[in-house]
């Protein structure tokens, strides 16, 4: 497998979100606000997968060729990578963690990149869980999504036929549940000195729970921990992992989405079980789009470069094909596309949902992000 630290480099810059519940995302931007662009340059909205950020191979990968400029090759587009609360030393500032359906927090960063540029078209494209937030948004938003369209890569849909898999096989619960389990917590123990400042909270009983996890498969930490945190009133938190991934799976929400949306995924996916096929069985919406491929493994679809022994990824191909026809060719109906915002209490938010806002913050003003060693790459 070939080495992808130092290719695809990307230079980001950081901007910091205060959401409604306290809770704060950190956004990072490319090409940095220094470069000059028409500001109506397109905006690639990304959401990286389980315990990764805007550092990632497989972001990196798509972005560095997307905002290129088309001197270089490149699409010469903007992006902003919304890294999950908790991630790539973003500060957990609330007593919530993250989830497969954190597509609030999805909107709020939507509408704070919306708000910095609102002559932009944006599109969406999410890794693994990230695949997830994407699609459930989409679907929940319907025409107000603030995404004039999505891309799906190893999108995990249904979470509890992928923890039957996962949890069911001794190869895969010793290497990918074991993976996952053991990044999350060394994630969330990064962040410990933060989370034992929430007084009363729910996050604050089960803190000694799950620090006395040892070893844990995915299952395990999102029993304690995901499925207690992982998202909001009313909905959290749940009795079991099990209620979790039966919320927060996304192959339902299909029927929902009413801009273009392609969801690629390939065959031998060691994690991802069941792939929808959208006909009238699952009552999908005529957006959709899914792909699939013989090989790929989860977010590989790796193949031969040009040269003798180099390595490449395929997916950056249809990938930025994809984008650019939203963006070149979907043109939305008058009216569609986000709801109408109100500044309350130095919030931006829409009207009618006081949950979906933000307030921008100086990074000297928040707490010190948590950094996690050891963590896998590429999940």
């Amino acid at each position: 497998m070939g080495n992808f630290e130092e290719v695809d480099k990307v230079k980001y810059e950081r901007k910091y979100i205060r959401l409604p519940d306290s809770g704060t995302l950190g956004i990072d931007f490319t090409p940095p606000f220094d470069v000059q662009l028409d500001p109506a340059t397109p905006i690639i909205i990304v959401e990286h997968g389980l315990t990764g950020g805007s550092h990632e191979s497989y972001v990196r990968n798509i972005l560095a060729a997307a905002c290129a400029p088309k001197s270089e090759g490149g699409l010469g587009y903007r992006a902003a990578v919304i890294n999950f609360r908790g991630c790539a030393g973003t500060p957990i500032t609330s007593p919530r963690f993250y989830s497969a359906a954190c597509e609030d927090d999805l909107a709020c960063g939507a509408l704070y990149v919306s708000s910095l540029f609102p002559e932009a078209k944006m599109v969406g494209i999410g890794f693994s869980l990230g695949a997830s937030v994407v699609t459930r948004y989409l679907g929940n938003e319907g025409t107000k999504s603030r995404l004039a369209g999505g891309l799906a890569l190893a999108c995990p849909w249904n979470l509890v036929a992928n923890s039957e898999r996962l949890e069911g096989n001794w190869f895969s619960r010793r290497v990918y549940s074991s993976a996952m389990g053991g990044n999350l917590l060394r994630l969330y123990k990064s962040h410990a000195h933060s989370i034992e400042t929430f007084e009363g909270s729910h996050a604050l009983k089960i803190h000694s729970k799950v620090l006395s996890l040892e070893s844990p498969k995915l299952i395990d930490i999102d029993h304690v921990l995901v499925s207690q945190t992982g998202g909001a009133s009313p909905n959290w938190p749940f009795p079991s992992a099990l209620e979790y991934y039966r919320h927060a799976s996304s192959d339902g929400v299909l029927p929902g989405i009413k801009v273009p949306y392609m969801a690629i995924n390939a065959e031998d996916d060691p994690i991802v079980r069941l792939i929808p096929r959208p006909d009238e069985s699952t009552k999908a919406s005529g957006w959709v789009v899914v792909a699939i491929t013989k090989g790929g493994g989860h977010l590989g679809w790796f193949e031969d470069g040009e040269k003798r022994g180099e390595t490449q990824k395929w997916i950056r191909k249809p990938a930025l094909q994809w984008l650019r026809a939203v963006v070149e060719e979907f043109v939305r109906e008058k009216g569609q596309g986000g709801r109408p915002t109100e500044v309350v209490d130095g919030f931006t938010r829409e009207i009618g949902r006081p949950e979906v806002g933000f307030k921008e913050v100086d990074a000297k003003d928040l707490p010190q992000g948590g950094k996690a060693a050891g963590l896998t790459q590429g999940l």
